[in-house]
Formats: structure tokens, C-alpha cells, sequence
């Protein structure tokens, strides 16, 4: 999926078209938890039943969601993350560290998660070839599309 026409060509928009829609990230929460039948999802996330019945339906469009039966009378539905959705985790984790530190200081927290070695998950995001945390001061960017520059598309 492309970027709107004449806006700068970037993945992080074409991400956003996918799961930024309000309520997108928080039924991934919601099925990553493990809860992905429709009446959970709508208590947990309070969304209109209409408006999650369509991103839902996007989300697995996108490949972000499998869509499993589970009743054939009535028939139900449960979605569950494909590897693309379970790719998303981490961002998810990111986001709920970033809201536990910048909007709930001094807060009793809604929830914590445990990594495998039993200690209270905080994510870092990390550089794959170094190792080293990333730190915006670090990072270059370098344009790929032709026609752009990091400051916008260049001369004609």
C-alpha cells in the first residue's frame, strides 16, 4: 500500500494505513493477550460493535489476523496473529512502556508483563548489527526514493 499521492514515500505511513486506525493496535493488544472472540474484544476494547467488526475485517485483509471458527450454531468467529501480527508485539510493548513512563508517572500502571526470564518486561530497542540501544543523536536517515531528500522531494 502506497503512501498518500505526493507525500513523502514511507513505510511508517504505509504501517499506519494498516493499524492506525482507532482501535487497530488495541485489538492486536486484545488478541495477543489470547482474548480474540468478538464479545471479548468489544468488552475489553469498548469500540463500537460496527466500527471493530471493520477493522477486524481490515486486520485480516492485511494478513495481521487469521479469522478461525470456533462455533458452527451460531456461527462465531476468533482471530488470532499471523507472524506479521506477532511482528507487531514488540511495537505494542514499546508503546505501553513509552505510556507507563510519559503518561501515568507516578501512576499505579494497568499492567505489567513478564519476560521468560521473570523480570518485569521494559523493551529496548536495540541496533541489530551493533547491538547498541538506539538514540536518536545515532541515526541517519539516507532517502532511498528517488526524487526525495530528507528534507523533502528535491528540485525538479
Amino acid at each position: 500500500m502506497a503512501a498518500t499521492k505526493d507525500s513523502r514515500p514511507c513505510s511508517i505511513a504505509d504501517a499506519l494505513a494498516i493499524v492506525g486506525e482507532k482501535y487497530s493496535l488495541l485489538v492486536l493488544r486484545e488478541v495477543c493477550l489470547g482474548n480474540g472472540r468478538f464479545d471479548q474484544l468489544v468488552r475489553n476494547i469498548g469500540a463500537p460493535r460496527d466500527i471493530l467488526s471493520t477493522r477486524l475485517r481490515r486486520l485480516v485483509e492485511a494478513g495481521v489476523l487469521t479469522k478461525r471458527l470456533y462455533s458452527e450454531r451460531p456461527q462465531r468467529f476468533e482471530y488470532r496473529p499471523t507472524q506479521a501480527g506477532l511482528e507487531l508485539e514488540p511495537v505494542l510493548m514499546t508503546l505501553k512502556e513509552w505510556g507507563d513512563r510519559h503518561l501515568r508517572k507516578g501512576v499505579d500502571l494497568p499492567m505489567a508483563v513478564e519476560h521468560r526470564c521473570g523480570e518485569e518486561l521494559v523493551p529496548v530497542v536495540t541496533c541489530q548489527a551493533c547491538g547498541d540501544p538506539v538514540r536518536h543523536e545515532d541515526l541517519t536517515a539516507r532517502p532511498q526514493t528517488p526524487g526525495w531528500t530528507v528534507t523533502g522531494p528535491s528540485a525538479a
